[in-house]
């Protein structure tokens, strides 16, 4: 009788090491993987849309596409890159089935500005993956979703601010549809050392219209510098106030 009490101890520890083990093992896109709280944001703040700093570099502004190319399909007849996304009425709208736009520029350690907005008017009929779908290619590594997830169900690991098929989200603040939303990002590239062994990995950050929503989550190796991506998912949505900062050595570390 004396050792039940320390064996209910083992046994209790035991289930709690294997249920937290088992929270983590998560196939991508599982539709049983608990779902991120649901968060009010409130209205965007004067700081959420502000102008972009002096020594940023803004690839839209409201006018032209100078600094992107296109990316088109490799089963695509048109092969061309000039983008076909529409620039109207200060914001970028995305041309179904015309293919990605990709920046020419590459970049290295960086945060990123993106405000973005799914359709006001709501189809019944698109659910899930199908309402709003598009996302920011991160310069060298994973996509960063964008989604229309208000009051719209789909895996965790697929709804706006997730890593795709890797992170959901810490919280879903998505703004109702055809609200413009921002995602404010911080990417610290992978470091190598001289025998091109990683020693420490990506990491991301992202505040999601004024919320954190990804914590210095690791996307392991891979390059250490790469194009900035807007994906083509052949559903209509809007991007504007478009900016990247390179990073000081200070701020990567």
């Amino acid at each position: 009788m004396q050792h039940q009490p320390v064996t209910a101890m083992l046994v209790g520890l035991l289930a709690l090491t294997l249920g937290a083990w088992a929270a983590e093992d998560w196939k991508p896109h599982d539709m049983n993987r608990p779902r991120p709280p649901v968060r009010d944001p409130g209205p965007p703040s004067e700081k959420e849309f502000a102008p972009p700093p002096a020594e940023a570099m803004v690839l839209f502004g409201g006018t032209d596409l100078v600094k992107w190319t296109r990316k088109p399909k490799a089963k695509d007849k048109d092969q061309t890159p000039e983008p076909k996304w529409k620039v109207e009425h200060g914001y970028l709208e995305i041309v179904a089935y015309s293919g990605d736009l990709v920046t020419k520029e590459k970049f290295g350690d960086c945060q990123i500005h993106i405000e973005w907005a799914t359709p006001a008017q709501v189809d019944p009929a698109k659910k899930g993956q199908g309402r709003g779908n598009s996302g920011v290619y991160l310069p060298g590594h994973q996509e960063l979703q964008v989604l229309d997830s208000y009051q719209n169900d789909t895996y965790p690991d697929g709804q706006a601010a997730a890593i795709y098929g890797k992170y959901p989200p810490l919280a879903n603040v998505c703004r109702k549809p055809g609200e413009w939303q921002s995602y404010d990002v911080k990417l610290v590239q992978p470091r190598y050392d001289a025998q091109h062994k990683l020693v420490r990995p990506c990491t991301l950050t992202v505040v999601h219209n004024g919320v954190l929503v990804q914590d210095k989550v690791d996307l392991g190796g891979g390059a250490t510098e790469g194009t900035l991506g807007l994906q083509d998912h052949h559903n209509p949505g809007h991007y504007r106030n478009i900016w990247i900062r390179k990073l000081t050595a200070e701020e990567t570390k």
